[in-house]
């Protein structure tokens, strides 16, 4: 099993960059306790506060794939449902 590298973008509609953020900052410390998680960071762009990466390394694939319907993510779906304008998540492996 290769580690893998995920790195999320979230844009957050204007009027809920503060809902956003908040939200993103409480899955931080359930997610980094969760077996398999490496780390877990949450930046805010400087010059676009509405806009947010997550990034992610897990022991594996299968783990983090295993993780997705964990409680606190769909807390967090359930809180920024239409408060996100968009968002993507790209799956990595670092190469050296």
């Amino acid at each position: 099993m290769s580690r893998l590298t995920v790195v999320a973008h979230v844009h957050a509609k204007p009027d809920h960059v503060d809902l956003v953020k908040a939200e993103l900052k409480k899955v931080i410390p359930l997610t980094r306790a969760e077996k398999g998680c490496i780390n877990f960071d949450l930046h805010q762009d400087n010059n676009d506060p509405a806009h947010f990466i997550l990034h992610e390394n897990w022991e594996s694939r299968e783990i983090w794939e295993a993780r997705k319907g964990v409680a606190h993510l769909q807390e967090y779906m359930d809180a920024t449902a239409g408060k996100v304008d968009e968002w993507t998540i790209t799956e990595m492996t670092q190469i050296d």
